[in-house]
């Protein structure tokens, strides 16, 4: 093999395996309820932000020190066009601010925290042109066992983001080796109870497959839907609401990762289907 794919293959061998269950987590605390149920990765998110918000670096910080080395752990970092601030959309401008805020996270993790194996950055409001080149070089300026995750949201329309085809034929190209099926509107349907739902992500999940991708699937999921999700064979599942409880009744996003809702999201996605590679 060679080209494109064999340099995502290549990739993709330096870095953090992608398989289970996936959770976001906003304190130390969830950290620990999420390690403790046996999620495999563990995802630092701030969901007041939205779809990709990103906490602050102490909390951050925080969220590695509880993880220490037990699971590796990732990182949300916003819209790529938050990046920006009050300039046009100029890629290595965003790339290199971006770029910034990953370098005060890492300078203020604690000796001995391991450093996230991946970071996320959406794409909604990003203009028709530069995207590309802005994911490109935060991915170069990344160390070399650090990913950062291409997002496809599956609403993309709701979120004036790239179509998710758009973002696979991208992909590997802009040094991603992993795809982020997400879903942006996280107050409007998940992502199997879209209009053409579980059809539609089969074939973005072929697509990246023929891309030579890995594959993350996430959107307002809930446990009930884990078998369905694990039939389309992602190597990951993601979970925030699913696996939280908010005891003043609100959205269970904006409530606390619990262990025993963990564990049984994570049995689920190891008794089901899983991708092959052919």
């Amino acid at each position: 093999m060679s080209g494109p794919r064999a340099a995502v293959r290549a990739g993709r061998e330096q870095r953090m395996p992608w398989e289970g269950l996936f959770v976001s987590v906003r304190t130390a605390a969830e950290a620990e309820e999420a390690v403790a149920g046996g999620v495999s990765i563990v995802d630092v998110k701030e969901p007041l932000k939205g779809a990709m918000g990103r906490a602050e670096p102490a909390v951050i910080s925080g969220i590695a020190a509880a993880v220490g080395s037990r699971v590796p752990w990732t990182m949300a970092c916003g819209e790529l066009a938050e990046w920006r601030g009050e300039q046009e959309f100029a890629p290595r401008q965003v790339a290199q601010t971006l770029l910034a805020f990953f370098r005060s996270v890492i300078r203020s993790l604690p000796a001995g925290a391991a450093c996230p194996a991946a970071l996320k950055a959406g794409l909604a409001g990003v203009p028709a042109a530069g995207w590309r080149e802005a994911l490109a070089a935060v991915a170069a300026g990344l160390p070399q066992r650090v990913e950062l995750v291409a997002v496809a949201y599956a609403d993309w329309q709701a979120a004036g983001a790239p179509q998710p085809e758009e973002v696979i034929a991208a992909a590997g190209g802009c040094g991603c080796s992993t795809l982020l099926i997400d879903t942006f509107d996280k107050a409007g349907a998940g992502l199997l109870d879209r209009e053409q739902g579980a059809h539609e992500v089969a074939g973005w999940v072929a697509a990246a497959r023929a891309a030579g991708l890995e594959v993350a699937l996430a959107g307002r999921l809930t446990l009930a839907e884990i078998p369905a999700v694990m039939r389309l064979a992602p190597n990951v599942v993601a979970l925030r609401s699913a696996v939280c409880f908010n005891s003043l009744g609100g959205s269970a996003r904006l409530g606390t990762v619990q262990r025993h809702l963990v564990r049984l999201a994570a049995e689920q996605c190891a008794g089901g289907a899983k991708y092959v590679p052919g």
